[in-house]
């Protein structure tokens, strides 16, 4: 099953992230790229206009995800399997506290 998302920074489009056979890639967005204010959406993606690569999630998304009694409202309420970080990152963090907000993205779009 290949998703993804968009990645928002400060409510702008960043990237977007994908899950893949291969594992995962991260890809800025081009107009986000070359805008004025461009910030990285962490230290370990640093903005650039090739796609980021990785077996598993990248550690900045999956840190995003709640951990503890709150995952476990998460996974209980959502039926989500614990091991599916994927699903847990578009489950939980529409809004998080930071700057960074991940959105699926509509099948119709993909």
């Amino acid at each position: 099953m290949n998703r993804k998302a968009n990645v928002f920074l400060h409510n702008k489009l960043a990237g977007v992230l994908a899950e893949t056979d291969a594992g995962y890639s991260f890809l800025y967005d081009l107009e986000y790229v070359n805008g004025e204010e461009v910030y990285s959406v962490s230290q370990t993606l640093p903005v650039t206009k090739k796609a980021f690569q990785s077996k598993v999630l990248f550690p900045f998304f999956d840190g995003l995800i709640p951990e503890g009694w709150l995952l476990d409202i998460a996974i209980d309420n959502w039926k989500i399997n614990g091991r599916d970080r994927f699903g847990l990152l578009l489950a939980c963090c529409k809004n998080t506290i930071g700057a960074v907000s991940i959105m699926a993205q509509d099948d119709e779009k993909l």
